[in-house]
């Protein structure tokens, strides 16, 4: 049996009384990608952080590409390679250059670095933009230049926190090809989203953390399977009525309504779709909201981050409601 590439044991960190993580236990095996799903401050990035080196835990174990995070965290780094949430490019310099220092920094010759940094711009797409400086770039460009600042010294193992946030569709789907080429190649790839389809496509296994805690995980096919049966989805004519919508069909499914309130959408859980739909317009209509759209499908990795991160979600919700109807009643 071979030793994961990445290999988690209890791992616990705080800041002040905040319990960043608590007890965290997950590995990755070699040549493929493991995402990491949670609501905002769920622990995402602090897990990051003290896997690639840029903070210390309080407590528990780590190995990564066989290094111990804090024994062997000088090697460790010239082993991994890491794109923050935002891109770290300097932009005074050009894209070429910005890879050449990446290159020397790790100890390469000035040629060796040069080559590296041509080789690895044309395999972004950016041989053209090579000498034009960064603060030229859209978006997209620098968000691929900073990937690719992380790839320079070849690392067994990248991480990548909250990859394409920012990014166009069009941009997001050429980097998730980029990713899924990586990985053909042998790469072993964690990484933090909160979108979800980029998890269900790209990830081989999924961890759910939530509150410090890693709540669920598996493949997306095992995940969705915990939810069960199918999903009516209700979307409201006016989305200042989601929360009503909600409470009226309350009872109606297998559990609680799951709210999206951005969105105007209510998703309730089901065991079986046959009656459901009557018992639901039924009550909608008593309660006088107007659907837009109301349809019955199978569980989705959306369900899942919602079934397992609910309560958290719909507790901010409760809260940003409030905070609105507060300052509508102070505008008065």
């Amino acid at each position: 049996m071979t030793t994961p590439m990445i290999l988690v044991s209890g791992l616990t960190k705080s800041f002040g009384e905040v319990r960043a993580l608590t007890g965290v236990d997950l590995e990755v095996e070699e040549g493929t990608v493991y995402a990491l799903l949670g609501p905002n401050g769920a622990g995402k990035t602090t897990a990051v952080r003290i896997l690639t080196t840029l903070l210390q835990p309080d407590g528990g174990t780590a190995n990564v590409a066989g290094f111990d995070i804090t024994t062997q965290a000088a090697q460790l780094r010239c082993a991994i390679g890491l794109a923050g949430q935002y891109a770290a490019v300097d932009e005074i310099l050009t894209g070429l250059e910005n890879l050449e220092m990446v290159g020397r920094l790790y100890g390469m010759r000035k040629t060796e670095a040069r080559q590296r940094a041509g080789d690895i711009l044309e395999r972004f797409d950016l041989s053209d933009a090579a000498d034009r400086r960064v603060r030229t770039y859209s978006g997209g460009m620098r968000r691929r230049l900073d990937l690719a600042a992380s790839l320079v010294a070849q690392p067994t193992v990248i991480f990548l926190d909250e990859p394409t946030t920012g990014l166009d569709i069009r941009s997001r789907i050429g980097l998730w090809d980029f990713i899924e080429h990586l990985v053909d190649e042998g790469a072993t790839l964690m990484l933090t989203t909160q979108y979800l389809e980029e998890a269900d496509r790209l990830a081989d296994r999924i961890g759910v953390i939530d509150k410090g805690h890693l709540i669920a995980e598996g493949t997306s096919t095992e995940l969705k399977e915990k939810v069960g049966g199918d999903v009516i989805e209700i979307e409201v004519a006016d989305r200042a009525h989601v929360m009503a919508a909600a409470a009226a069909v309350k009872g109606v499914g297998t559990e609680r309504p799951r709210i999206d309130e951005q969105e105007g959408r209510v998703r309730i859980p089901v065991s079986s779709p046959v009656g459901v739909i009557t018992e639901t317009v039924r009550k909608l209509d008593a309660a006088g909201i107007k659907l837009r759209d109301l349809a019955i499908r199978r569980p989705t990795l959306d369900d899942v981050f919602l079934t397992l991160t609910g309560s958290a979600i719909e507790a901010e919700a409760a809260a940003n409601a409030k905070a609105r109807t507060s300052r509508r009643k102070g505008r008065r």
